[in-house]
Formats: C-alpha cells, structure tokens, sequence
C-alpha cells in the first residue's frame, strides 16, 4: 500500500497521497479517499475495473482519477482496496481491485468526489505529494 493522510477541511475531508513516484502518490490518494469508507485491510480484490483517460495537467489528472475511481465504483458496486496508475506523457491507465460490498463491511462517510479545492500535486525530496479536498 501506498502512504497516505488527511489534512482539515470545514465540511469536507483532504486526502494526501504521497510515494516514491507520482502514480504511487496517485495510488495514495485513491486508498485515503476509500479508507473514508471502509477499512481497506478488509476488502478482497475478487473484482478488477480498468480504464484509461487523457489529461496533461497533473492536478487535472488526479481529480480524474479519483472521480473515475469513484463512478466505476459506483457503476460496478463494488468498493476498492488496491489500485495501480501508469502513465505515459498525457495518457494514464489506471485498475483498482476490489467487490462488491459485503455484509460486514463497515461502512463509513461515502464520498461522492474529488474537488479542485486546494488541488495540489508536487514532487519534493522524498518523492511525490497529491492532494485535495473529497467531497463527502
């Protein structure tokens, strides 16, 4: 798994993602967002989604991810535990495993999406950083 945290927002929750390279901060990022709704220690990768999507601005490119994650979620009801992002200039191909939600999932807040509110992607010396606010 990769590191993740959370930072104060007035209604809403942030998530940092952070790692090594930036699709691993990405992969942060996703688990903080569906750590708020389940323990992801707890999920079972039975069910795999994949997609792809353009975007070349990085900040961008984070929201999408998440927002995608979110509606392929929702689509395929399923909740995601572990999750992949690779990316080549502009063009990013994500998975996420997981399934579908279990009787003794506890669930916690839903999230319904990733804000531009204090988006923030940046690289520093320990690796990457990826942040914003979810929407819950």
């Amino acid at each position: 798994m990769a590191a993740f945290a959370y930072f104060d927002h007035d209604a809403d929750i942030g998530v940092i993602g952070q790692g090594k390279t930036l699709e691993e901060a990405f992969a942060g990022a996703a688990e903080a967002t569906f750590a708020i709704m389940t323990d992801l220690t707890r999920v079972h990768g039975e069910g795999w989604v994949q997609f792809d999507f353009n975007e070349s601005d990085l900040e961008l490119a984070l929201v999408t991810w998440l927002n995608t994650l979110l509606a392929e979620a929702r689509t395929h009801g399923l909740v995601f535990g572990r999750f992949r992002l690779r990316r080549e200039n502009s063009h990013w191909h994500g998975e996420a495993w997981g399934e579908p939600w279990r009787e003794d999932l506890e669930r916690g807040v839903e999230v319904k999406g990733a804000t531009l509110t204090m988006l923030r992607v940046s690289r520093g010396p320990d690796g990457f950083e990826a942040r914003c606010v979810v929407d819950v």
